[in-house]
């Protein structure tokens, strides 16, 4: 048996002198055909994984309801254009999300010019974690082949926790995306040693950033390394460049925030998770080192949400919450780096292979100490960024051993490749036995990954020394059924469950304390239509894990229909919460509408959470005076006045037991001066006379 693929013909020039570009026809067929290099076989595997990947993204759509949190966002954002660019909560523009909103603005436009519902909000997501499976592959393959291409876009693909946030509405799919068109950017500026490259990777990271902010940024070091080693240019040149690439990057991350400091405080709404309502306090503070470091002021500085991923430490990847969602391959993946980068060792500096591993090592590599070490607020999904570091590595780095392992002597090369495989494969194995009696088809993947794993690792090894190629080769088809079983298993039953968290979504069983962020399911399941209020069902109760079974919300409160959904600030995630929370029903939503006497405002309550069902069920602008926490400064008691004066707000929900500092005061002020409606508890109607 020949070599799985022939070594990647060497890229055509680039610079000055390109070849002619090619017919439309030409390029038609190229596209479902492929290069005429290529082998027969891949391009349509490449349609096979693409299509596979966009039916686990889009499978059962009508059951996919995402984050109410985001999707009220995104409807507030159809009502008004000022809502839309600030990304605010509510379409009277009172709090934005915690969030900056290119992700909003995206699913935004597709319900602007499709009519609000489930598959207008959540097209762009399966576009965009699709195009990621097919951008990885065209950029892996450059480098190193059809084969490790393919391995590498079916390794993404079959990646539980990508599988699971390409099925919600949290901004992550796009983050992903863009930092992979960053990436591409980048490995053509190496390539060519040009400026404009460089200058739009900048600008790519700069729509990441302004898509999740800091966390745009943790591929950086590993951008500007492989830039100022390996770019084909002289090194002033490279410094050059890289100054004026970090300028694109720097105009590209900050105009918005820029534009919205700018805006004077009364004309915007209050920036939800800042201090002090400025986009800054928010980049540096609730998303930036207080993710790291759990020591922003606005979520305390004790590590707040922590436990949604287990514990940090190095193991956190591998704890029983982490594993199944992405470790996988993580042990393959370092073996075939390290293995990867000894190969290249000699190479010249300019080298494009040992470039692109150490930009695909140091994605993985940063992602991984990133995410493990971090003290803050942590939700499984976030690691969804890391998987295309590890998928690159998978393919890129196993083709590299396996070359190595045909070619090169027995001592040197006979155990990586062998040793890679079993290590991965015995994990495989742990992880599955984790969640043994969960299903069939776990136990199915256990004994494909334990049968393929052996076969694997023998035939390797028995090819190598009996100088049968043909063995060898079905050995490596083995070993990536192996290495990919368990990941599959846990990808489908994301794709299939009928179980769902929109705000907390993972992948397979549960198999461990990791707390789940309720917020209930919204998004206009039933496809309702721009211009009409979503409506839905009350959630019917909840799963096994602690998880909405994914019915659309009603405004309801939570209490008592989602568990494992209180964060660390004992606030429950989906509900009202604390401070000055209160239970609100669908009944009070239908007395509220009926009674909102041309307010601007249908009620304010505590929390996001709430607000945000409401806003989906009612579809009417609602306040969240705390944002998400409940602790944001964005109701003062001198606002709440002005609001009840001037006739945009008439009714306030309110707890019995008061709240932080500054809910303490306007509940003690609601209180007093303003009339309980008595058939809804903590409810009270204000009116203009009802202000001194």
């Amino acid at each position: 048996m020949t070599t799985l693929a022939p070594p990647p013909a060497p890229p055509a020039q680039e610079g000055r002198h390109r070849a002619a570009t090619p017919p439309p026809a030409t390029r038609m067929r190229r596209l479902f055909a492929g290069a005429p290099e290529d082998p027969r076989w891949a391009r349509p595997a490449l349609w096979a994984i693409l299509v596979l990947a966009t039916a686990l993204y889009a499978w059962n759509l009508s059951s996919i309801t995402g984050n109410t949190f985001y999707n009220a966002a995104v409807y507030s954002g159809t009502k008004s254009w000022k809502a839309f660019f600030f990304g605010a909560l509510d379409s009277g523009s009172f709090i934005t999300v915690d969030k900056p909103p290119f992700a909003l603005w995206v699913m935004g436009l597709s319900a602007r010019v499709f009519g609000y519902g489930t598959w207008q909000l959540m097209l762009p997501m399966v576009a965009v974690g699709t195009g990621s499976v097919a951008l990885l592959y065209r950029l892996v393959k450059r480098d190193f082949g059809v084969v490790a291409g393919t391995i590498a876009a079916l390794t993404l693909t079959l990646t539980p926790i990508t599988v699971a946030i390409n099925r919600d509405t949290n901004p992550d799919p796009i983050l992903v995306f863009l930092m992979l068109l960053g990436a591409a950017a980048l490995l053509k500026a190496v390539r060519t040693g040009r400026l404009m490259p460089l200058v739009w990777s900048g600008v790519a990271i700069g729509f990441a950033f302004n898509t999740k902010m800091m966390q745009a940024y943790v591929v950086l070091p590993a951008f500007f390394l492989v830039y100022l080693w390996a770019a084909n240019a002289s090194l002033g040149r490279r410094i050059r460049n890289l100054a004026v690439g970090t300028v694109a990057l720097i105009a590209s991350s900050a105009w918005w925030m820029v534009v919205v400091d700018l805006i004077p405080a009364s004309s915007r709404p209050y920036i939800g998770g800042s201090t002090d309502n400025t986009v800054w306090d928010l980049v540096i503070g609730y998303n930036g080192f207080g993710r790291i470091f759990g020591a922003s002021s606005s979520v305390g500085s004790q590590g707040n949400g922590a436990s949604f991923g287990g514990s940090s430490g190095f193991y956190r990847m591998f704890n029983d919450i982490m594993g199944g969602q992405i470790s996988w391959l993580i042990p393959f993946a370092a073996i075939a780096l390290i293995g990867g980068l000894a190969l290249r060792g000699r190479a010249p500096r300019t080298d494009a292979k040992r470039a692109a591993l150490m930009l695909w090592g140091g994605w993985f590599v940063l992602h991984y100490l990133t995410f493990s070490l971090a003290e803050g607020t942590f939700h499984p999904y976030y690691v969804t960024a890391m998987a295309p570091g590890i998928a690159a590595l998978a393919g890129a780095g196993g083709v590299m051993l396996y070359r190595a392992f045909k070619e090169g002597s027995v001592a040197k090369w006979g155990w990586v490749l062998p040793g890679a495989i079993a290590v991965s494969a015995v994990w495989a194995v742990v992880l599955l036995q984790r969640v043994s009696g969960s299903g069939t088809l776990y136990t199915v993947a256990e004994i494909v990954v334990g049968v393929a794993g052996a076969a694997a690792v023998l035939g390797l090894l028995a090819g190598r020394f009996m100088k049968r190629q043909k063995l060898v080769g079905f050995a490596a088809l083995a070993a990536i059924v192996a290495l990919l079983a368990g990941p599959a298993a846990y990808s489908v039953s994301a794709a299939t469950t009928a179980s769902t968290n929109g705000t907390n979504p993972t992948a397979g069983p549960s198999t461990g304390g990791g707390m789940g962020g309720g917020g209930g399911m919204g998004g206009g399941p039933s496809g309702s239509k721009s211009g009409s209020a979503p409506t839905g069902n009350a959630p019917s109760g909840s799963g096994s894990s602690g998880q909405s079974t994914g019915q659309p919300p009603t405004g309801t409160s939570s209490t008592g229909t989602e568990s494992s959904s209180e964060s660390q600030t004992g606030q429950t995630a989906g509900g009202t919460g604390g401070g000055m929370g209160g239970d609100v029903s669908s009944a009070m939503i239908t007395y509220l509408k009926k009674h909102q006497d041309g307010a601007t405002w249908l009620v304010a309550v505590a929390t996001d959470q709430t607000a945000s069902s409401i806003i989906l069920e009612s579809g009417q602008p609602v306040i969240s005076m705390g944002g998400w926490s409940g602790s944001d400064n964005a109701m003062t008691l001198a606002k709440l006045k002005s609001l009840v004066k001037s006739g945009k707000l008439h009714y306030i929900v309110v707890s019995s037991n008061g709240g932080q500092s500054t809910n303490s005061e306007i509940s003690t002020w609601v209180k007093k001066h303003g009339t309980a409606v008595s058939a809804y508890s903590g409810l009270y109607r204000l009116d203009a006379s009802d202000v001194s």
